[in-house]
């Protein structure tokens, strides 16, 4: 599944958009990070790998309901390259 884990300091939300078992904790173990999310920031900055994000997909991963929100409101030139 790739979603996101939450890191940074309390009330100072950082996330990292993760590849992670589903049964996994929030912020257990992942497989690969393919980006981060920092809401904090105005806009919110997003940097995805589409390319890692896309090799996952087509290997059986699932998006969570957030990431596909990120991936479909990222713009193309806001993403980081791999």
């Amino acid at each position: 599944m790739i979603r996101l884990a939450r890191v940074g300091a309390r009330k100072q939300p950082h996330y990292r958009v993760v590849v992670i078992e589903k049964d996994r904790a929030r912020n257990g173990r992942s497989v690969e990070v393919v980006g981060t999310y920092n809401p904090r920031t105005n806009p919110a900055s997003v940097e995805l790998k589409r390319d890692r994000i896309e090799f996952w997909t087509k290997n059986g991963a699932r998006l969570s309901e957030r990431v596909e929100k990120l991936l479909a409101s990222a713009p193309a030139a806001e993403t980081a390259a791999a």
